[in-house]
């Protein structure tokens, strides 16, 4: 491993991967019990997360390390100044029907919960008919396709194309609110519908062929269902750093700090002239 600690984050999430997508064999039912955000636990859930928390740990600089699928943030034995936010499985839903899911991790050189200022990297692993990993750092996005414990360089400076074509929006259609009803029918004609499910799978597809991703405020949810340290933060990043933009409705995730470690948010993503149409529409 490197001797930068952000770098070696990010080593060991390739080198887990596989052993993630293994263990999905065997671990599609449910726990029993509820993550903090009071959804269900998978057995991939608790297994991902328990891997991720003792290899990550182990890095020297890593100080702290919270995920999506506990309470509190788990202090290291040593001193560090990083801090790692994963959501070890996003999209584990999509295990039981074999669909697209992946990791989302962030690393912040603040204590957590933190905002976007404190992001130093950030990235995610998808679980598709290829495995395959995108990391932002500095501004630019690398990605690979991981295969036998190796990354394999595909873009070492990806950005979204200049021509989108694709869009999805999470939520029920007759919970959304009247002006992002609005908004989502002005797309109509414009773009082509894709949704997977699983937001990372939905991201990959908008950073592959351009257009717009959210989650939006619902009329009996104000607060959007993903959460912004563990999902929207890490991805706000990856879509900047491709040239894209992010916004909860009305400013860049990356400007809102979050006030609690599960704090949920409405999130969208995708090509700039989008989110500005977005943020319009929602005014």
């Amino acid at each position: 491993m490197t001797g930068d600690p952000v770098d070696a984050v990010f080593d060991a999430v390739a080198e887990i991967a596989p052993e993630i997508r293994e263990g999905l064999v065997g671990r599609r039912e449910y726990e029993g019990e509820e993550n903090p955000s009071g959804d269900a636990q998978l057995e991939a859930d608790v297994h991902a997360d328990r891997l991720f928390e003792e290899r990550l740990l182990a890095i020297d600089g890593v100080a702290s390390y919270a995920s999506e699928e506990r309470e509190e943030v788990v202090e290291a034995d040593g001193d560090g100044e990083y801090h790692v936010a994963l959501d070890p499985l996003d999209g584990s839903t999509n295990v039981r029907p074999n669909n697209a899911m992946g990791t989302v991790v962030g690393v912040y050189d603040d204590p957590l919960p933190a905002g976007g200022d404190a992001l130093v990297g950030a990235g995610f692993v998808l679980f598709g008919p290829l495995t395959t990993m995108a990391v932002a750092r500095d501004g630019t996005l690398t990605e690979w396709v991981l295969h036998e414990g190796e990354r394999h360089t595909t873009d070492d400076d990806a950005e979204l194309p200049d021509d989108p074509t694709v869009y999805g929006f999470g939520g029920r259609v007759p919970d959304w609110t009247d002006d992002f009803r609005a908004f989502v029918e002005s797309l109509q004609g414009e773009l082509k519908l894709r949704y997977g499910g699983a937001m990372i799978g939905d991201v990959n597809q908008v950073l592959t062929y351009g257009g717009i991703f959210g989650y939006p405020a619902l009329r009996d949810r104000p607060e959007g269902k993903l959460r912004l340290q563990f999902e929207g933060i890490p991805i706000a990043a990856v879509v900047e750093a491709a040239g894209g933009a992010s916004s909860d409705g009305e400013r860049s995730l990356l400007a809102e700090p979050p006030e609690e470690l599960h704090q949920r948010t409405p999130l969208f993503v995708g090509n700039e002239g989008y989110i500005d149409r977005l943020e319009d529409a929602l005014e």
